[in-house]
Parts: structure tokens; C-alpha cells; sequence
């Protein structure tokens, strides 16, 4: 597995599938107002993936579902249920939101797969160990896949 660490936004990466860093999905998705990574897939895929995700009910801590990618140019969005119903990341949310990705993506046979810091939003965890935490799990990895990991940078203007 060859893992890429760089600064940008998710949504301009080059990849097959991107991962979204989702909540457990008990509340329904339009009483949400998505921050962070969610809000700006909302904005630039549309609401039919977080109408696709909503159907999946329930997801369990760590959890990943597959949705469309909405009007995004990715083959799909998989969401991953990183915080708890505290609205707070632990290590073994993020660890098993990485883990459950890799294998969903792995199953439908995409070749690459770019992460937010999952956690390190509106979960509340430290930015350098979610991404510690992370390449951690990551490298339990041996499949052919390509790895981002996406450090947020606004584009500069």
C-alpha cells in the first residue's frame, strides 16, 4: 500500500473514493447541519449521498458505508461513523473507521482512497494523533491501494 500524506482539500483529490467522517447515523442527515468535511461535500456533491447514507440506518462506531459520489467526479463517498454519539472521536473509532474503509474500498475493487483526518473536526481529537493514529493503522495494510491522507489547507487565492 503506497500512503501519501499531503496538505489540500479532500474534494480536489485525484482518487477513485473519498472518505467522509461521518456520525453514527440515528439522527436523520437533513436535521443535521454537516460541518467540516461533511458540509463541504454537501455543498459541491449535492444531498443525494447523504439521502443514500440515511437508508443505510444505524452505523455501528467505526462503521463504513458506500454511497454515490453525488455531482463530485469520484466513483463513490464512503462514509465512516468516526464519532460516537457525543459527537467525540476515541482511538478506536478512528482506528476502526480506517480499517472498515480500507476493506469496503478493497471489496469494490477501487485503486484509490483519500482521507480527512477522521476525528480531528467537530470530534475533537488532537490533528497530529488522529493522523498518527492513522498511518498506524494503515500500515497493517497490504493491498493494492493508494492512500492520501488529507491534511485541510484552504486553497489560497
Amino acid at each position: 500500500m503506497n500512503v501519501t500524506v499531503v496538505d489540500g482539500d479532500l474534494l480536489d483529490q485525484d482518487v477513485d473514493v473519498i472518505v467522509n467522517a461521518w456520525n453514527r447515523n440515528i439522527i436523520p442527515w437533513w436535521l443535521l447541519l454537516p460541518q467540516g468535511v461533511s458540509g463541504a461535500i454537501k455543498k459541491r456533491a449535492g444531498k443525494d449521498p447523504f439521502r443514500e447514507v440515511g437508508k443505510h440506518g444505524a452505523i455501528p462506531l467505526g462503521g463504513a458505508v458506500l454511497t454515490s459520489a453525488g455531482k463530485l467526479p469520484f466513483k463513490g463517498i464512503i462514509h465512516v461513523a468516526g464519532i460516537n454519539m457525543l459527537w467525540t472521536a476515541s482511538e478506536r473509532s478512528i482506528r476502526d473507521s480506517v480499517r472498515n474503509a480500507i476493506q469496503l474500498a478493497q471489496q469494490k475493487g477501487f485503486q484509490s482512497i483519500a482521507f480527512p483526518l477522521i476525528g480531528a473536526g467537530s470530534g475533537g481529537f488532537n490533528q497530529e494523533q488522529a493522523k498518527s493514529l492513522m498511518l498506524d493503522e494503515l500500515r497493517k495494510f497490504d493491498v493494492p491501494i493508494s492512500v492520501r491522507l488529507v491534511v485541510f489547507q484552504k486553497a489560497k487565492s
